[in-house]
């Protein structure tokens, strides 16, 4: 856990520093803690609990997302491989054209062409690295919704490179009285296979609402639930013998700042 913990630490000490020196480039930002407590996972212990450090912020030249996840695992793991807890993180950052160039590319409901990337890490040492094309869409009624587009390449020679892989990720928000509650989330499609790597999908979204704002106090405080559907885990084929078709479901609890 210590390992766990130092990574989440680091996270949000890097983006204290990079904040005081962002000047004009940091045009907003939005800091988050989430708990998360689920059953019914696949591979992995079925029963989960799981803290996460959000941050995305808009720049001058486009926008970045990162998260750490740290785990501790309740029931017993299918592979047997677990030690009890565990991490996993992402940062992913975009470069606008628009921004960059100046230019105004919106075009039907495009509203920005983007360089998207992301850079995977876990406690098992993989590294995965994603570079592709990514478009920002305007979908009436939607807060955002992004389309991004990966090549896949892993550290190593692990099974999994050399793959692509499509990510919409998206927010709606819905008036519920004198509050709101939003729907949003993202999915991985790993659309094709290497060896023994399995094309996959991972669907993702989370429902949940403001009761901070519906008390009347400040910041945002949300709770609601969060759906984890994902075909083929980690890339392995689902079979009678070992099961890998996930549909695990979690409550939730998400505090911003």
């Amino acid at each position: 856990m210590n390992y766990s913990a130092t990574s989440l630490m680091l996270a949000g000490g890097l983006l204290v520093a990079g904040q005081s020196m962002a000047g004009d480039l940091l045009q907003w930002q939005d800091n988050s803690l989430t708990y998360l407590n689920g059953i019914d996972f696949k591979v992995d212990p079925t029963k989960q609990q799981t803290l996460t450090f959000e941050h995305a912020s808009g720049w001058n030249f486009g926008d970045l997302f990162l998260f750490v996840d740290v785990t501790k695992y309740n029931g017993k793991a299918t592979n047997a491989a677990s030690d009890g807890h565990t991490f996993y993180g992402e940062i992913s950052p975009r470069l606008s054209l628009g921004k960059i160039t100046g230019t105004h590319l919106s075009f039907g409901p495009i509203k920005d062409v983007l360089l998207a990337a992301t850079y995977e890490f876990g406690e098992d040492g993989a590294k995965n690295y994603l570079l592709g094309p990514a478009v920002d869409l305007n979908i009436p009624g939607f807060d955002y919704f992004q389309l991004n587009t990966y090549y896949r390449e892993r550290d190593g020679k692990r099974d999994g490179s050399g793959v692509w892989q499509i990510t919409p990720v998206w927010s709606y928000t819905v008036p519920v009285g004198n509050s709101e509650l939003v729907l949003d989330g993202f999915m991985d499609w790993v659309v094709d296979n290497d060896k023994s790597y399995h094309a996959n999908l991972h669907f993702n979204p989370q429902i949940k609402y403001d009761l901070a704002k519906g008390l009347g106090f400040g910041k945002k405080f949300y709770v609601g639930v969060e759906y984890d559907s994902w075909s083929d885990k980690y890339g392995i084929k689902d079979s009678q013998v070992f099961a890998t078709d996930q549909s695990a479901i979690s409550l939730l609890l998400k505090a911003h700042f």
